[in-house]
């Protein structure tokens, strides 16, 4: 049986935290995937990514600056019908409320864990499959 590739985008206007965010999650976090990751460090950059090509992921960096990764995960909501799943990566936990009112698909907390970041991507990604 053949690796499933999926892509992710990494969102941070940061390259040390998408690098973070590449080493957490790694390119093969579960059995029978495979990552490959595309990275925009600006609100632009990621639009013009999603329109571009099949993104199957968005992980967003919540405090990215000038445009955070929860309201990049809403406005690209708002916009598509198919819309990737998003993971927004966040500085507090307590900012859950405010990705789950911008439809988020799921959260991680800085700094990152890589057995719960890695799962959480597989898990999404398997969700993305399933429902194919």
């Amino acid at each position: 049986m053949s690796d499933r590739l999926c892509t992710v985008l990494l969102y941070s206007d940061d390259p040390k935290v998408r690098d973070r965010m590449r080493l957490a999650v790694g390119t093969r976090p579960a059995p029978g995937l495979e990552i490959e990751f595309v990275e925009a460090s600006d609100y632009a950059e990621c639009v013009r990514l999603v329109d571009d090509y099949e993104i199957d992921l968005l992980l967003l960096d919540g405090e990215a600056s000038p445009g955070g990764g929860i309201g990049i995960a809403r406005q690209i909501k708002d916009d598509r019908d198919d819309a990737p799943l998003t993971c927004v990566v966040l500085a507090r936990a307590a900012d859950r409320w405010l990705a789950a009112y911008a439809e988020v698909d799921a959260t991680l907390t800085h700094p990152l864990d890589p057995v719960t970041a890695g799962t959480t991507v597989a898990e999404l990604l398997r969700r993305t499959y399933a429902a194919a």
